[in-house]
Protein backbone atom coordinates (compact mmCIF):
# COMPACT_ATOMS: atom_id res chain seq x y z
CA UNK A 1 0.00 0.00 0.00
CA UNK A 2 1.52 3.48 -0.52
CA UNK A 3 1.52 5.63 1.99
CA UNK A 4 2.86 7.86 5.14
CA UNK A 5 2.28 7.55 9.11
CA UNK A 6 -1.22 6.14 9.59
CA UNK A 7 -2.25 6.64 5.93
CA UNK A 8 -2.42 3.76 3.44
CA UNK A 9 -4.18 3.34 0.42
CA UNK A 10 -3.33 0.88 -2.62
CA UNK A 11 -5.70 1.17 -5.95
CA UNK A 12 -5.17 -1.62 -8.20
CA UNK A 13 -6.98 -3.48 -11.09
CA UNK A 14 -6.92 -7.73 -11.21
CA UNK A 15 -6.88 -8.84 -14.10
CA UNK A 16 -9.70 -11.56 -14.19
CA UNK A 17 -12.15 -8.56 -13.59
CA UNK A 18 -11.41 -6.13 -16.32
CA UNK A 19 -12.66 -2.49 -16.06
CA UNK A 20 -12.97 -2.65 -12.28
CA UNK A 21 -11.17 -0.31 -10.11
CA UNK A 22 -9.90 -1.75 -6.81
CA UNK A 23 -9.18 -0.06 -3.65
CA UNK A 24 -8.41 -0.47 -0.04
CA UNK A 25 -7.41 2.46 2.15
CA UNK A 26 -6.97 4.29 5.68
CA UNK A 27 -7.13 7.93 5.66
CA UNK A 28 -7.07 9.94 8.53
CA UNK A 29 -5.89 13.63 6.92
CA UNK A 30 -6.86 13.16 3.87
CA UNK A 31 -9.20 15.31 2.08
CA UNK A 32 -10.66 14.79 -1.82
CA UNK A 33 -11.51 17.46 -3.84
CA UNK A 34 -14.52 17.92 -5.50
CA UNK A 35 -14.54 15.25 -8.74
CA UNK A 36 -16.62 12.83 -10.50
CA UNK A 37 -15.58 9.73 -11.47
CA UNK A 38 -16.70 7.46 -14.92
CA UNK A 39 -17.41 4.24 -12.91
CA UNK A 40 -19.84 3.75 -10.19
CA UNK A 41 -18.25 4.01 -6.58
CA UNK A 42 -19.02 1.48 -3.87
CA UNK A 43 -17.10 2.20 -0.86
CA UNK A 44 -17.79 -0.02 2.10
CA UNK A 45 -16.50 1.41 5.28
CA UNK A 46 -15.06 -0.73 7.76
CA UNK A 47 -13.75 1.69 10.58
CA UNK A 48 -14.33 5.55 11.36
CA UNK A 49 -16.44 8.11 9.47
CA UNK A 50 -16.66 9.33 5.82
CA UNK A 51 -18.21 12.44 4.79
CA UNK A 52 -18.58 13.34 1.28
CA UNK A 53 -20.38 16.48 0.15
CA UNK A 54 -22.65 15.11 -2.58
CA UNK A 55 -25.83 16.46 -4.10
CA UNK A 56 -25.96 19.40 -2.39
CA UNK A 57 -25.39 18.45 1.83
CA UNK A 58 -23.04 16.30 3.50
CA UNK A 59 -23.42 12.67 3.57
CA UNK A 60 -22.01 10.67 6.41
CA UNK A 61 -21.21 6.89 5.75
CA UNK A 62 -19.48 5.17 9.04
CA UNK A 63 -18.74 1.43 9.88
CA UNK A 64 -21.26 -1.15 7.95
CA UNK A 65 -22.72 1.50 5.52
CA UNK A 66 -21.80 2.33 2.49
CA UNK A 67 -21.24 5.81 0.46
CA UNK A 68 -22.29 5.19 -3.39
CA UNK A 69 -21.88 7.33 -6.29
CA UNK A 70 -23.02 7.08 -9.50
CA UNK A 71 -20.72 7.85 -12.88
CA UNK A 72 -20.15 11.55 -13.57
CA UNK A 73 -21.50 13.17 -9.87
CA UNK A 74 -19.50 15.24 -8.61
CA UNK A 75 -18.57 14.90 -5.34
CA UNK A 76 -15.63 15.33 -2.43
CA UNK A 77 -14.21 12.88 0.31
CA UNK A 78 -12.81 13.87 3.72
CA UNK A 79 -13.01 11.87 7.39
CA UNK A 80 -16.01 12.51 9.80
CA UNK A 81 -13.98 11.78 13.04
CA UNK A 82 -10.31 11.96 14.60
CA UNK A 83 -9.46 8.64 13.75
CA UNK A 84 -10.77 9.08 10.35
CA UNK A 85 -11.83 5.87 8.18
CA UNK A 86 -10.97 2.91 6.57
CA UNK A 87 -12.82 1.13 3.93
CA UNK A 88 -13.06 -0.89 0.69
CA UNK A 89 -14.44 0.12 -2.31
CA UNK A 90 -15.24 -1.14 -5.88
CA UNK A 91 -15.60 1.16 -9.09
CA UNK A 92 -17.94 -1.14 -11.61
CA UNK A 93 -18.41 0.49 -15.25
CA UNK A 94 -22.20 1.56 -16.14
CA UNK A 95 -21.92 -0.90 -18.96
CA UNK A 96 -20.85 -3.73 -16.15
CA UNK A 97 -24.10 -2.47 -13.67
CA UNK A 98 -26.25 -2.10 -16.44
CA UNK A 99 -25.82 -6.36 -17.49
CA UNK A 100 -26.30 -7.17 -14.14
CA UNK A 101 -29.50 -4.84 -13.55
CA UNK A 102 -30.47 -6.13 -16.52
CA UNK A 103 -30.35 -9.62 -15.93
CA UNK A 104 -31.27 -9.79 -12.11
CA UNK A 105 -33.89 -6.82 -11.78
CA UNK A 106 -36.98 -5.38 -12.84
CA UNK A 107 -34.76 -2.20 -13.93
CA UNK A 108 -34.38 -0.95 -17.22
CA UNK A 109 -32.73 1.99 -18.97
CA UNK A 110 -29.58 3.23 -17.09
CA UNK A 111 -29.81 2.00 -13.24
CA UNK A 112 -28.28 3.96 -10.75
CA UNK A 113 -28.53 4.13 -6.74
CA UNK A 114 -30.81 6.58 -5.65
CA UNK A 115 -29.50 7.36 -1.96
CA UNK A 116 -26.00 8.08 -1.75
CA UNK A 117 -25.30 6.36 1.85
CA UNK A 118 -27.02 2.74 2.66
CA UNK A 119 -26.57 0.96 6.02
CA UNK A 120 -26.37 -2.63 4.97
CA UNK A 121 -23.57 -4.60 6.87
CA UNK A 122 -23.99 -7.32 4.76
CA UNK A 123 -23.04 -6.25 1.36
CA UNK A 124 -20.28 -4.19 3.17
CA UNK A 125 -18.69 -7.71 3.88
CA UNK A 126 -19.30 -8.27 0.74
CA UNK A 127 -17.03 -6.03 -0.80
CA UNK A 128 -14.39 -6.61 1.15
CA UNK A 129 -14.65 -10.12 0.16
CA UNK A 130 -14.27 -8.98 -3.47
CA UNK A 131 -10.69 -7.59 -2.14
CA UNK A 132 -10.09 -10.42 -0.51
CA UNK A 133 -10.52 -12.46 -3.32
CA UNK A 134 -9.00 -10.65 -5.94
CA UNK A 135 -6.17 -10.71 -3.76
CA UNK A 136 -6.15 -14.27 -3.30
CA UNK A 137 -6.23 -14.68 -7.28
CA UNK A 138 -9.86 -16.45 -6.84
CA UNK A 139 -11.11 -15.33 -10.05
CA UNK A 140 -14.40 -17.01 -9.59
CA UNK A 141 -15.02 -15.95 -6.14
CA UNK A 142 -14.11 -12.28 -7.24
CA UNK A 143 -16.80 -12.11 -10.02
CA UNK A 144 -19.55 -13.95 -8.25
CA UNK A 145 -19.44 -11.97 -5.51
CA UNK A 146 -19.21 -8.74 -7.32
CA UNK A 147 -22.22 -9.47 -8.76
CA UNK A 148 -24.04 -11.16 -5.91
CA UNK A 149 -22.91 -7.02 -4.07
CA UNK A 150 -24.05 -4.86 -7.33
CA UNK A 151 -27.47 -6.77 -7.70
CA UNK A 152 -28.10 -6.61 -4.08
CA UNK A 153 -27.63 -2.89 -3.82
CA UNK A 154 -29.50 -2.29 -7.31
CA UNK A 155 -32.67 -3.91 -5.19
CA UNK A 156 -32.91 -2.56 -2.04
CA UNK A 157 -31.33 1.23 -3.49
CA UNK A 158 -31.62 1.01 -7.18
CA UNK A 159 -33.89 2.89 -9.83
CA UNK A 160 -33.10 4.82 -12.73
CA UNK A 161 -29.76 7.38 -13.20
CA UNK A 162 -31.43 11.02 -12.55
CA UNK A 163 -31.21 12.91 -16.07
CA UNK A 164 -29.67 16.11 -15.64
CA UNK A 165 -31.78 18.73 -17.37
CA UNK A 166 -30.28 21.87 -17.67
CA UNK A 167 -32.30 24.99 -16.17
CA UNK A 168 -30.78 27.95 -17.69
CA UNK A 169 -31.28 29.23 -21.39
CA UNK A 170 -27.49 28.88 -21.51
CA UNK A 171 -27.00 25.48 -21.66
CA UNK A 172 -25.98 25.33 -25.25
CA UNK A 173 -23.30 27.90 -24.26
CA UNK A 174 -22.18 25.74 -21.32
CA UNK A 175 -21.82 22.51 -24.30
CA UNK A 176 -20.05 24.63 -26.28
CA UNK A 177 -17.49 25.84 -23.74
CA UNK A 178 -16.96 22.41 -22.57
CA UNK A 179 -15.96 21.28 -26.15
CA UNK A 180 -13.63 24.36 -26.41
CA UNK A 181 -12.05 23.18 -22.95
CA UNK A 182 -11.48 19.47 -24.17
CA UNK A 183 -10.50 20.83 -27.17
CA UNK A 184 -7.64 23.14 -25.52
CA UNK A 185 -6.87 21.14 -22.41
CA UNK A 186 -3.41 21.45 -22.39
CA UNK A 187 -3.67 25.47 -23.06
CA UNK A 188 -7.24 26.77 -22.12
CA UNK A 189 -8.04 30.44 -22.75
CA UNK A 190 -9.26 32.75 -19.37
CA UNK A 191 -12.93 32.95 -17.98
CA UNK A 192 -13.36 36.23 -19.54
CA UNK A 193 -11.31 34.93 -22.98
CA UNK A 194 -13.95 31.49 -22.89
CA UNK A 195 -17.09 33.94 -22.05
CA UNK A 196 -16.10 36.61 -24.86
CA UNK A 197 -15.95 34.37 -27.85
CA UNK A 198 -19.03 32.57 -26.67
CA UNK A 199 -20.79 35.88 -26.53
CA UNK A 200 -21.52 35.89 -22.58
CA UNK A 201 -20.00 37.39 -19.84
CA UNK A 202 -17.78 35.38 -17.51
CA UNK A 203 -20.10 35.00 -14.48
CA UNK A 204 -23.47 34.03 -16.24
CA UNK A 205 -20.84 31.71 -17.83
CA UNK A 206 -19.64 30.25 -14.89
CA UNK A 207 -23.03 30.13 -13.06
CA UNK A 208 -24.38 28.10 -15.68
CA UNK A 209 -21.39 25.59 -15.72
CA UNK A 210 -21.72 24.84 -12.27
CA UNK A 211 -25.45 24.17 -13.14
CA UNK A 212 -24.37 21.67 -15.52
CA UNK A 213 -21.53 20.28 -14.28
CA UNK A 214 -21.46 20.87 -10.25
CA UNK A 215 -18.26 22.35 -10.50
CA UNK A 216 -16.56 25.61 -11.84
CA UNK A 217 -14.73 25.11 -15.39
CA UNK A 218 -11.21 25.06 -14.05
CA UNK A 219 -11.64 22.67 -11.32
CA UNK A 220 -13.85 20.36 -13.92
CA UNK A 221 -10.94 20.90 -16.48
CA UNK A 222 -8.66 19.49 -13.46
CA UNK A 223 -10.74 16.53 -13.03
CA UNK A 224 -10.49 15.52 -16.75
CA UNK A 225 -6.81 16.00 -17.33
CA UNK A 226 -6.48 13.63 -14.04
CA UNK A 227 -8.66 11.13 -16.22
CA UNK A 228 -6.92 11.84 -19.15
CA UNK A 229 -3.44 11.24 -16.99
CA UNK A 230 -5.40 7.82 -15.45
CA UNK A 231 -5.53 6.80 -19.13
CA UNK A 232 -1.58 7.52 -20.55
CA UNK A 233 -0.49 5.65 -16.81
CA UNK A 234 -2.67 2.46 -17.95
CA UNK A 235 -0.94 2.68 -21.19
CA UNK A 236 2.94 2.88 -19.79
CA UNK A 237 3.39 6.38 -20.39
CA UNK A 238 5.92 7.62 -17.21
CA UNK A 239 4.35 10.20 -14.98
CA UNK A 240 6.61 13.28 -16.03
CA UNK A 241 5.58 12.72 -19.41
CA UNK A 242 1.89 11.91 -18.83
CA UNK A 243 1.54 15.64 -16.42
CA UNK A 244 3.26 17.76 -19.48
CA UNK A 245 0.80 15.69 -21.96
CA UNK A 246 -2.58 16.88 -20.19
CA UNK A 247 -1.20 20.36 -19.18
CA UNK A 248 0.34 20.12 -15.87
CA UNK A 249 3.09 22.17 -15.12
CA UNK A 250 5.42 19.20 -14.36
CA UNK A 251 4.96 15.98 -12.50
CA UNK A 252 4.67 17.57 -8.47
CA UNK A 253 1.83 19.55 -10.39
CA UNK A 254 0.26 15.89 -11.46
CA UNK A 255 0.75 14.62 -8.26
CA UNK A 256 -0.61 16.95 -6.17
CA UNK A 257 -4.48 16.60 -8.39
CA UNK A 258 -3.65 12.91 -9.09
CA UNK A 259 -3.46 12.21 -4.87
CA UNK A 260 -6.54 14.79 -4.27
CA UNK A 261 -8.45 12.78 -6.74
CA UNK A 262 -7.24 9.30 -6.89
CA UNK A 263 -6.32 8.66 -3.70
CA UNK A 264 -2.75 7.65 -4.44
CA UNK A 265 0.49 8.99 -6.35
CA UNK A 266 0.50 8.65 -9.83
CA UNK A 267 3.78 6.67 -9.73
CA UNK A 268 1.90 3.90 -6.90
CA UNK A 269 -1.14 3.81 -9.53
CA UNK A 270 1.06 3.13 -12.42
CA UNK A 271 3.20 0.01 -10.56
CA UNK A 272 -0.04 -1.57 -9.93
CA UNK A 273 -1.23 -1.34 -13.48
CA UNK A 274 1.95 -2.44 -14.04
CA UNK A 275 1.14 -5.66 -12.59
CA UNK A 276 -1.70 -6.41 -14.07
CA UNK A 277 -0.89 -5.85 -18.00
CA UNK A 278 2.30 -8.00 -17.52
CA UNK A 279 -0.58 -10.51 -16.30
CA UNK A 280 -2.60 -10.10 -19.77
CA UNK A 281 0.49 -10.41 -21.64
CA UNK A 282 1.49 -13.64 -20.69
CA UNK A 283 -0.07 -16.01 -23.44
CA UNK A 284 -2.70 -18.28 -22.96
CA UNK A 285 -2.50 -17.80 -19.10
CA UNK A 286 -5.80 -18.58 -17.82
CA UNK A 287 -7.03 -17.37 -14.12
CA UNK A 288 -6.37 -21.70 -12.82
CA UNK A 289 -3.21 -21.80 -14.73
CA UNK A 290 -1.92 -18.40 -13.43
CA UNK A 291 -2.87 -19.31 -9.46
CA UNK A 292 -1.39 -22.62 -10.16
CA UNK A 293 1.59 -20.77 -10.86
CA UNK A 294 1.56 -18.55 -8.46
CA UNK A 295 1.36 -21.39 -6.19
CA UNK A 296 4.46 -22.78 -7.00
CA UNK A 297 6.39 -19.74 -6.44
CA UNK A 298 4.99 -19.42 -2.86
CA UNK A 299 5.92 -22.79 -2.11
CA UNK A 300 9.21 -22.55 -3.34
CA UNK A 301 10.34 -18.95 -1.97
CA UNK A 302 8.53 -20.44 1.24
CA UNK A 303 9.07 -24.35 1.07
CA UNK A 304 7.82 -24.93 5.32
CA UNK A 305 4.00 -23.83 3.91
CA UNK A 306 0.89 -25.70 3.18
CA UNK A 307 2.09 -28.10 0.04
CA UNK A 308 0.09 -27.09 -2.86
CA UNK A 309 -2.53 -29.83 -2.81
CA UNK A 310 -3.22 -28.90 0.78
CA UNK A 311 -3.85 -25.41 -0.21
CA UNK A 312 -5.87 -26.64 -3.32
CA UNK A 313 -8.16 -28.66 -0.99
CA UNK A 314 -8.10 -25.63 1.33
CA UNK A 315 -9.13 -22.99 -1.37
CA UNK A 316 -12.11 -25.10 -2.88
CA UNK A 317 -13.51 -25.42 0.56
CA UNK A 318 -12.97 -21.76 0.80
CA UNK A 319 -14.57 -21.24 -2.77
CA UNK A 320 -17.41 -23.84 -1.76
CA UNK A 321 -18.79 -21.28 1.76
CA UNK A 322 -18.36 -18.38 -0.60
CA UNK A 323 -20.70 -19.39 -3.04
CA UNK A 324 -23.26 -21.15 -0.58
CA UNK A 325 -23.26 -17.41 1.55
CA UNK A 326 -23.65 -15.81 -1.45
CA UNK A 327 -26.43 -17.30 -2.80
CA UNK A 328 -27.93 -18.54 1.19
CA UNK A 329 -27.83 -13.91 1.81
CA UNK A 330 -28.74 -13.14 -2.39
CA UNK A 331 -31.56 -10.89 -2.27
Amino acid sequence: MAGAGQERARHWQYAELPGVDLLRARYVRKTFVRHTHENFVIAAIADGVEVFHHGGADQYAGAGTLALVNPDTPHTGRAGVPEGWRYGAVYPSPDLVAEIAAETTSLRGAPGFRSPVLDDPYTVGLVHQVLRAADEGNALAADTLLRVAVTRLLRLNGGPLPQRVPRTAGARVVARARAVLEERIVQPPTLERLASDLGTSPFALLRAFRDAYGMPPHAWLTDVRVRHARRLLDAGVVPAEAALTVGFTDQPHLNRHFTRIVGVPPGAYQRERKNVQDLRQEPGLRSGTWQKKQLVRTHRAHPHQARPHETRTHQAQTNQAQTHQAQTHQT
